[in-house]
C-alpha cells in the first residue's frame, strides 16, 4: 500500500522536465527514498533498481571507465531490462557503498541527458563528503524526511479537516470542535512521529502498542548503524553522545555532558557524525542582526533535535497515556518534544531542494536573559518564532527580540487557536507547516 506524499508531486515534476539531471535523494534510514522512486517507476514502460549493497557483482561494472552508454549497455545486459531514455528509469539504491557510481551520476548529465536516473543512500552522507564536489551543477539533491503533520492527516483520510486548516488564518479562526479534533490528531502525531513504516501501520491498524513496536525495531536498526559511521570512531562513544542528546533536548548542548573520558573534539565528531547521519538535526544560535542567518553563527552554541518525535518519546519512555488524554501543555510537552515537533515542521515545509537549516536566538545579560526557539527568514526580515506552554504565557524574550531587531512581528505557536495579539500572530502548533509554506522562505 503506497501512502501519498508530497515527494510523490516533485518527483512527477522531475519526471517531466525536458532534460531532467540525475537526482540524488538524501534523507536519514527508514524515511521513504526508495518507496517514493518505486511508486515513480509506475511512470515508466521500463524500471531497472540497482541495490549496491546487495548486488555486489555489479560494482565491477564501475571500475572501468563511466561513459554513461557503455555502462548502460552492461547493466542491461546483465538485467535483461531495456534501458531506454525517455522510458527507462535507471535507479541506483544504497549507491554510498560504490564511489565510482556516485563519480559516474554527473557524466549521465552530460553524455546522456534523456535518461532518467535517480540515486539514493541510507548513510550517502558519508560517502559525499569524501568527494564533495562530484556532481556541482549536474546533479539535483532532494533533500526527505519522515511524514509532517499534514501529510499525516492526508494518510488518515482526513483531506477535509486538512483542507479546512490551511484556509483558517488569525481573521478566520477554525470553529472550536475543529481546532479541539486538530489538537487530538496533533497530540496522537508527537506520540507516532512520521517514520513511514509507523504511519503505514497505524493507518492499517490504528494500534498505538503495535506501533509502538515498530518504534522499537527501527530504533534498534538505527543505532546499529553506528558501527557504519566511522571506522576510526568507537561505537560506544557514538552511542554514549546519541543518548546525551536526548537527555539533554529543550536546551544547549553541553559537551562536557555528553561522554565520559572523552574530548571536546572527539564529542564533536561524534556529534556532527551524527548529524551526517540524519538521526541529530542542530539548531544553531544566530545573532540574528541581518540576513542570512548563518552569517553570525556560533557553532558552539546549538540545541539538537532527533528525527523524529516518534522514535523521541519512545526513547525518552513518555507516558503515552498522559500526551493523549492531558490538556496541560507542560504535560504534554515533557522533554520538550513540542519545540522538536516544531523544528522538524519547518524543515519539512521547506523546500525540498535545499539543505535547510535551523536557527534560535538567545541573549544572555544580568537580570536580562531572553531566547526565542526559532528564527526564519521572511520577505527580508527575520521573523521570531516561539513555542509556548499552554494557552497562555509571557511572551517577553519575544517582544525583546522585536524591539532590539526591529522585526515587524513575530509567530507564537501553541495549543490556541488562530488569533493575533498586536504585532504577534498565534497559530497553533498543528499548523507549523501551513504557517511556513505560506511565507516566501521557499524561494
Amino acid at each position: 500500500m503506497h501512502i501519498k506524499r508530497a515527494v510523490d508531486q516533485e518527483l512527477i515534476h522531475w519526471r517531466n522536465e525536458k532534460q531532467a539531471k540525475p537526482l540524488l535523494i538524501r534523507g536519514a534510514r527508514q524515511v521513504g527514498k526508495s518507496t517514493a522512486v518505486r511508486h515513480l517507476a509506475a511512470q515508466f514502460e521500463y524500471f531497472l533498481e540497482i541495490n549496491f549493497e546487495e548486488q555486489r557483482q555489479v560494482h565491477k561494472i564501475f571500475e572501468g571507465d563511466l561513459d554513461p552508454a557503455d555502462l548502460c549497455e552492461a547493466l542491461s545486459a546483465l538485467y535483461n531490462v531495456p534501458i531506454v531514455p525517455g522510458k527507462t528509469l535507471l535507479f541506483f539504491d544504497e549507491i554510498q557503498v560504490c564511489i565510482p557510481a556516485i563519480s559516474s551520476l554527473r557524466f549521465f548529465y552530460e553524455k546522456y541527458p534523456l535518461l532518467h536516473v535517480i540515486a539514493a543512500g541510507s548513510l550517502l552522507e558519508f560517502a559525499l563528503a569524501e568527494i564533495p564536489s562530484f556532481g556541482v551543477g549536474r546533479v539535483r539533491s532532494m533533500f526527505v524526511y519522515p511524514f509532517s503533520m499534514n501529510e499525516y492527516l492526508d494518510a488518515i483520510g482526513e483531506s477535509a479537516l486538512l483542507e479546512m486548516k490551511r484556509k483558517a488564518s488569525a481573521e478566520k479562526p477554525l470553529p472550536e470542535p475543529v481546532h479541539q479534533k486538530l489538537l487530538q490528531h496533533f497530540k496522537r502525531f508527537l506520540v507516532l512521529g512520521g517514520m513511514p513504516e509507523v504511519v503505514a501501520t497505524y493507518v492499517e491498524s490504528r494500534d498505538l502498542i503495535r506501533c509502538g513496536r515498530v518504534l522499537d525495531d527501527l530504533i534498534i536498526s538505527l543505532k546499529a548503524d553506528f558501527a557504519k559511521y566511522k571506522k576510526n570512531i568507537p561505537f560506544l562513544r557514538i552511542a554514549e553522545v546519541f543518548d546525551s542528546v536526548i537527555r539533554q533536548s529543550g536546551g544547549k548542548f553541553i559537551y562536557s555532558k555528553a561522554a565520559h573520558e572523552s574530548s571536546y573534539k572527539q564529542i564533536k565528531e561524534a556529534v556532527d557524525l551524527l548529524a551526517m547521519g540524519g538521526l541529530v538535526i542542530p539548531v544553531t544560535h544566530s545573532a540574528a542582526n541581518g540576513i542570512p542567518l548563518g552569517a553570525e553563527t556560533n557553532n558552539k552554541n546549538r540545541k539538537l533535535l532527533l528525527l523524529d518525535t516518534g522514535i523521541f518519546q519512545r526513547l525518552l519512555q513518555l507516558n503515552i497515556g498522559e500526551l493523549l488524554s492531558e490538556t496541560d501543555f507542560d504535560v504534554i510537552n515533557k522533554g520538550a518534544i513540542a519545540e522538536q515537533y516544531a523544528g522538524l515542521e519547518l524543515l519539512k515545509a521547506a523546500s525540498c531542494y535545499r539543505q535547510e537549516e535551523l536557527f534560535y536566538w538567545h541573549r544572555e545579560a544580568k537580570s536580562s536573559n531572553a531566547e526565542v526557539d526559532y528564527v526564519v527568514q521572511k520577505s527580508g526580515q527575520i521573523i521570531p518564532l516561539e513555542i509556548k506552554s499552554g494557552k497562555k504565557g509571557s511572551m517577553r524574550s519575544m517582544n525583546v527580540f522585536l524591539e532590539e531587531k526591529h522585526s515587524s512581528y513575530g509567530v507564537r505557536f501553541s495549543l490556541e487557536n488562530y488569533s493575533q495579539y498586536g504585532n504577534t500572530l498565534v497559530i497553533p502548533l498543528y499548523a507549523v507547516g501551513d504557517w511556513y509554506d505560506q511565507t516566501d522562505t521557499k524561494k
